[in-house]
């Protein structure tokens, strides 16, 4: 989906610019590879780009898809149906975050460059939007067996006073 990239000088700082993204089968297939999931039968973004602030530009749409993952509990496909609005602004005043783990106040707010890139927005978006845990109708773990386990490992700490030399009886203070 890298096709899908905006040349920020071919805006129109006057109407908003509208953008539709439909993914052919294979790109979907290749972003299913991407995301490892099993299959995304649908996707599509839509909305349009506009100008902001003098000199920022502001992404506004929504992301459709249909997934399809493996339940959790039997590994059944499970298809889901997403439906993700999405926000972006774009600054030129903004720089990309140097080192690994730099926290962006406003998660909305990117640096704007020479493209606005819808293919990478889509993607994040889907990423985002994936059911962590899909299951299939019906599906539910077994029932836990019963704890069987001696008393003395279901209280972890039950041994400690013992093993710094106290009686191990709450309250007595001795050691």
């Amino acid at each position: 989906m890298s096709t899908h990239r905006v040349r920020v000088a071919h805006l129109n700082p006057r109407q908003p610019t509208p953008f539709a993204v439909d993914p052919d089968a294979g790109a979907r297939q290749a972003i299913a590879e991407e995301l490892g999931i099993s299959g995304l039968p649908k996707l599509g973004f839509r909305g349009e780009i506009r100008a902001e602030g003098g000199d920022g530009w502001a992404l506004r749409g929504v992301l459709t898809a249909t997934v399809v993952q493996p339940c959790v509990v039997t590994l059944r496909p499970v298809r889901t149906a997403l439906r993700e609005e999405v926000t972006r602004h774009y600054s030129p005043h903004l720089s990309d975050p140097e080192g690994d783990e730099i926290e962006m106040p406003d998660e909305t707010l990117e640096p704007l460059g020479q493209f606005i890139d819808l293919g990478a927005v889509a993607i994040e978006t889907l990423a985002l939007a994936l059911p962590e845990y899909p299951r299939a109708e019906g599906a539910a773990l077994p029932d836990a067996p019963p704890d069987e386990a001696p008393a003395d490992t279901r209280r972890p700490f039950a041994g400690l006073g013992r093993m710094l030399g106290r009686d191990g009886e709450p309250g007595t203070g001795e050691g």
